[in-house]
């Protein structure tokens, strides 16, 4: 049983964190529920009393022969703040102490979990957005809110996550997993590209985009801030994970440069196609009367993870890249990786043996990872969450 402190700000989505006590409470959490004065605005004390089992209180000076705002930051293994308005991370950005939930925060030496909620105004206000820097950078994980209808007729981000998608990145904050990566910015692309030939057909691959998912998933739990660029993938993503959908090379290559200007890693999981056709048709391709068949002339698309490297120009991005090769007469499946690592120049490449069925669509996978510094580590087959740690584990030495 772990000891959980939910904290909960005045906003109207405070109605949600009633159903998150519920959650953790039944999975057998202890919960004491923190709420702001605002917050008993929109949702009385005797419901939380109610469902976690334990008086509330909002002021410092409430039942100080318990010392609560010292307390209760020092004995909690997870501290979550859901919803957290734009004031109240505010407070806790500048180290505010001004009423009991922001005297946990000052005091809590454990994970602490933020779960924005507020006007998209607010939350692309510049003031915020430093704010969130500035406790991401401290270690704090900041999920980003969803996108959809807020209060009244506004819709946009900055809608409170649903209360299933908070409770599962908590449990994985409370698994243990070092914040190794708190405060970095990370950029993991995923998926297959589409190239197309007319409007229905296109030219494409078997990536599922399961892996480049878990990259992002795992990154999120060790506290990065995490874009995927996913190229048509339909698994579900990681609630608090920044996602570019895009389509082709083209999209992708555009994304990931733009996304990278800011991150501190890039990791190219994504599969995008080597060539595209040099013409798209303007409407479907027919089959032919006379029954010769069209000759279909492809160009070479742009090498991302190349440009990446070549681009990074003494910057502190750690890159990565992955190779999905098959053994032939000209040399093993790590003979070609070995050439392609040093072709891209990058710092890390994971290379996956593609063939009888190995990769794609699997949930699981062996790969082995080749360091540019001439180090090789073999990751034994696991699930991808597990492969994912481990490209993580390297990426974080070569951070250090």
């Amino acid at each position: 049983m772990s000891r959980i402190v939910l904290g909960v700000t005045g906003g109207v989505a405070a109605y949600k964190a009633a159903l998150l006590v519920r959650l953790f409470t039944e999975a057998g959490h202890d919960v004491q529920v923190v709420p702001t004065a605002a917050a008993l605005e929109f949702v009385g004390a005797a419901t939380w009393e109610a469902l976690s089992g334990h008086p509330v209180q909002t002021e410092v000076f409430e039942r100080i022969d318990e010392v609560p705002h010292v307390r209760l930051g020092q004995t909690a293994d997870l501290v979550v703040v859901a919803p957290a308005t734009a004031n109240t991370i505010a407070r806790a950005a500048h180290g505010l102490a001004d009423d009991l939930l922001t005297n946990t925060l000052l005091t809590a030496r454990c994970p602490v979990v933020m779960a924005p909620a507020m006007h998209t105004e607010m939350w692309e206000h510049s003031a915020t957005v430093e704010n969130v820097a500035t406790l991401r950078a401290r270690g704090i994980l900041v999920i980003d809110p969803a996108s959809g209808r807020l209060t009244g007729a506004d819709t946009g981000p900055g809608r409170l996550p649903e209360p299933e998608e908070i409770y599962a990145v908590c449990l994985k904050t409370l698994t243990g997993r070092t914040q190794d990566l708190a405060g970095r910015h990370v950029v993991v692309s995923a998926g297959g590209t589409r190239e197309f030939l007319d409007p229905v057909r296109y030219l494409g691959n078997r990536s599922s985009g399961l892996q480049g998912v878990a990259l992002a998933e795992a990154a999120l739990a060790r506290g990065a801030q995490v874009t995927l660029v996913a190229a048509n993938v339909t698994i579900e993503v990681p609630v608090g994970v920044k996602v570019e959908p895009v389509v082709t090379t083209a999209e992708l290559r555009e994304a990931v440069l733009a996304a990278s200007e800011e991150a501190d890693v890039v990791v190219m999981a994504a599969a995008p196609a080597d060539f595209r056709p040099s013409e798209v048709a303007g409407a479907k391709i027919k089959k032919r009367a006379d029954g010769s068949t069209p000759t279909i002339e492809l160009v070479e698309n742009p090498d991302i993870l190349r440009e990446l490297v070549s681009t990074r120009a003494g910057k502190t991005p750690v890159i990565a890249g992955f190779a999905a090769e098959t053994g032939d007469e000209n040399g093993s499946v790590l003979d070609h990786a070995r050439q392609k690592l040093a072709r891209k120049g990058c710092d890390l490449l994971v290379v996956n043996d593609v063939g009888a069925e190995q990769v794609f669509g699997r949930p699981d996978n062996e790969v082995t990872i080749l360091r540019a510094d001439g180090t090789e580590h073999l990751v034994a087959r696991a699930d991808k969450s597990t492969i994912a740690h481990a490209i993580w584990d390297e990426v974080v030495q070569i951070l250090e």
